[in-house]
């Protein structure tokens, strides 16, 4: 069987899909991509699903070899270029390999992927093969030597005419659910602050360096949480959960992150500053369903050749001239 074995990688590198739904009720994180749409990316320039599991690395680059036979290959993320036996590839384009595949590190960004046609032949653990540190779950982070089988798919070569990015702007938040745990003035400090991403960030969680903005006295009782919530600890320093976090939490959340933008705030590293802006439900929802268009609409086409599938969907004749017609 075609397998990718790691030859070198940093720290941080794991499997992800896109992610572990339905157990949060039952304490279990969803974890998966922190990146969903450089995922889809990934995924579509190998003919997979956008969900589909991958590897994710975490700010350094990786080297794999490749065993067993020829694989389609194909990475995303910012900054990220991918290297075939020796050969570099443009953004935008998988291609298929041999002997070798690179990943450089990821610049101007956080996270990056590589995807294999067919995904990755790894057990799925309560319906995904997210990789889960804290608790173990889907599995042990990636080191040198890991062998990741390949469940095989398509050799053709595939590119996307544009790569979607997230574009820029500030963080957008819906406050609630426990605003009313802080003084009028709190939700005019949030939106009012540049805040800083701390180096204590990880998967679980941005740690965010600013004024602190403590809640009132009091004793919450633990409820749900979900990515995105930002919670305030009693130092006053906001936390916004990221798809590892915990399913539960004791300190009130202010307001929570849309979630079309925590793709974006992923990508953010340590240092970087950024502010936050409120908007309502409509805009929230709004902006989910075009990151949901932008993933759906990915469709690569052949790197080289002529898809033959695709000229038979469309409408070649734009019009019918009957050559013995006077012209005069």
């Amino acid at each position: 069987m075609t397998a990718l074995v790691v030859d070198r990688c940093g720290p941080g590198a794991s499997v992800q899909d896109g992610g572990r739904v339905g157990w949060r009720r039952f304490g279990v994180s969803g974890a998966g991509a922190m990146d969903r749409l450089a995922l889809a990316v990934a995924n579509a320039l190998v003919g997979n699903a956008p969900g589909t599991a991958a590897v994710e690395l975490t700010l350094a680059g990786a080297r794999f070899r490749v065993e067993g036979g020829p694989v389609l290959v194909a990475a995303s993320g910012p900054g990220v270029t991918l290297t075939i036996d020796g050969r570099v590839l443009a953004p935008g384009v998988s291609a298929k390999a041999a002997e070798m595949v690179e990943v450089s590190a990821i610049r101007g960004g956080v996270y990056g992927y590589l995807a294999v046609a067919g995904g990755f032949d790894l057990r799925p653990e309560m319906g995904s093969r997210s990789v889960h540190l804290r608790s173990g779950i889907g599995g042990a982070m990636l080191a040198p030597g890991a062998r990741l089988p390949v469940a095989g798919g398509s050799l053709m070569p595939l590119a996307l005419d544009r790569v979607p990015d997230h574009g820029a702007g500030p963080i957008r938040f819906m406050p609630g659910p426990q605003d009313d745990w802080f003084g009028p003035e709190a939700l005019e400090m949030l939106a009012g602050t540049e805040w800083q991403v701390d180096a204590r960030s990880d998967r679980m969680g941005r740690f965010l360096a600013g004024p602190a903005m403590a809640p009132r006295a009091g004793s919450m009782v633990s409820d749900g949480v979900l990515p995105g919530a930002i919670q305030v600890p009693p130092a006053g320093q906001p936390i916004i959960l990221m798809r590892d976090c915990q399913t539960t939490g004791g300190y009130p959340k202010i307001a929570t992150v849309i979630s079309a933008d925590l793709d974006r705030l992923s990508q953010m590293p340590a240092g970087a500053r950024f502010r936050l802006v409120p908007v309502d439900r409509a805009t929230a929802v709004a902006a989910a369903q075009r990151l949901a268009q932008a993933i759906v609409g990915l469709s690569p086409r052949p790197a080289s050749g002529v898809d033959t599938a695709r000229l038979l969907a469309v409408n070649l004749i734009g019009g019918v001239v009957d050559a013995r017609a006077d012209r005069g």
